[in-house]
């Protein structure tokens, strides 16, 4: 790491006690800083975490923020779930108290080349790629983290002068960067999201293009020439301007990489051979399992309507879809561009359900459920030999699980004890 003598001594404070929070904490108690932490939460995970830490006598503060647990801070480090008005934000301008985020605090410390990936879409299949493309190209290490879920800050006191890092950013962890300046910056795309967080579009599209306002000369920003909020947005760079578009066989996520990696002077039959063997992610458009002719679909990472448009392009044959959350502000009513074509029921569960049925006004058969369990053997029962069951939720997971991860786990649980349940059937049966 650089810099590591910076926060000797410095009282910080740590405010969000999730993945991240939890990584920065660690790293900061390492470089001998006076750390504390503030969850505004107190449940299960968050005592969890804070237990983990307690035995350093790190003084953790849980279920609110309070101004005198803040008031004597150097610093504050805020974790991406601690929103932009939050009281805490308001009293540490008040103090005059710095505030940067999570990726602002591993780039203080990271001697390695970062190329940083944001957009609405496609980031985390994007930074994966570039990853693999980076370890078969060059013989230094290869860090892939971020938002993809290893945070930065659990992964820099690895990172040496030379090594690359796959930095998958998303607009919450950009709000509070100051110096932040990747190599190589990618936006993907830009399309409605979050909009339970930020007032409007321009607010969410101004969180987003600060991934390149610290860029120079020296570096690159990659962006989207067929999508024209960004194509505009580009000009206000002062980086090289790479374009990347769908073209000869290759979709906008491996154009992107294959843009990247040009950059990096990597040559392109090697960059073909990684997206031809990438065999996809979890939770991500990932195959869990056949039943009576019926495929079982986890997409659980799809927390908006155009990731869920693009899981249905990419299915033939009829889909029962499964989808619902927490409630994000997006235009649900996007998937009716396939709903004709594609969707012949949809199982809708979570906070969000009403307010997806009302977006698709009656142009789909609907069915409420209350669980996981009850969604796939509903649509295991609508099912029909040749379709596909997709559960693509178009909605974060938080008003039901900690994360996509865990409710993709659940899906594929569920499925497997259905796949459990009719293999006992047939055996009965043949018996």
């Amino acid at each position: 790491m650089r810099d590591t003598g910076y926060f000797k001594d410095k009282k910080v404070t740590v405010a969000g006690l999730g993945r991240s929070g939890l990584a920065c904490v660690k790293l900061l108690y390492d470089l001998g800083a006076q750390v504390c932490a503030t969850d505004n939460q107190d449940n299960e995970a968050v005592r969890l975490n804070a237990s983990g830490i307690k035995y350093k006598k790190i003084k953790v503060e849980l279920g609110r923020h309070s101004q005198e647990f803040i008031g004597k801070s150097d610093m504050i480090v805020v974790s991406p779930g601690v929103p932009m008005n939050s009281p805490l934000l308001s009293w540490a301008a008040d103090f005059k108290i710095p505030v940067i985020s999570e990726i602002e605090l591993g780039w203080m410390l990271c001697p390695g080349t970062v190329i940083a990936v944001t957009g609405s879409n496609g980031k985390t299949t994007v930074t994966t790629l570039i990853g693999r493309v980076l370890e078969k190209a060059t013989a230094k290490k290869v860090f892939v983290c971020g938002n993809i879920g290893t945070p930065f800050c659990a992964e820099v006191g690895k990172i040496k002068e030379g090594d690359y890092v796959s930095l998958e950013v998303s607009s919450f962890q950009l709000e509070h960067i100051r110096n932040f300046k990747p190599k190589v910056s990618l936006m993907l795309n830009f399309s409605a999201n979050h909009l339970d967080r930020y007032r409007d579009l321009g607010e969410y599209l101004a969180a987003k293009k600060r991934i390149f306002i610290n860029q120079d000369e020296s570096d690159y920003l990659v962006t989207n020439y067929d999508d024209p909020v960004l194509k505009k947005l580009a000009e206000e760079s002062r980086a090289g301007k790479v374009y990347f578009c769908a073209k000869e066989g290759l979709d906008h996520n491996q154009s992107a990489v294959m843009a990247a990696a040009g950059i990096l002077g990597i040559d392109r039959d090697l960059v073909l051979g990684v997206l031809r063997d990438f065999k996809g992610l979890q939770h991500r458009m990932e195959f869990v399992a056949e039943i009576n002719k019926v495929k079982f679909i986890n997409d659980s990472k799809a927390t908006t309507a155009d990731s869920t448009l693009w899981a249905l392009r990419s299915l033939d044959g009829g889909v029962i879809l499964i989808a619902g959350g927490k409630d994000k502000g997006v235009d649900y009513a996007l998937i009716l561009k396939l709903a004709p074509v594609k969707i012949r029921a949809v199982i809708l569960l979570g906070e969000a359900k009403e307010r997806i049925a009302s977006a698709l006004g009656g142009a789909l058969p609907i069915h409420r459920v209350t669980t996981l369990t009850e969604a796939v053997n509903k649509a295991f029962t609508l099912s029909r030999p040749g379709e596909s069951v997709l559960f693509s939720p178009m909605c974060s997971s938080f008003d039901m699980f900690s994360s996509y991860e865990e409710r993709g786990k659940a899906f594929k649980d569920c499925v497997f004890k259905l796949l459990k349940g009719q293999n006992a059937l047939c055996q009965l049966k043949q018996s």
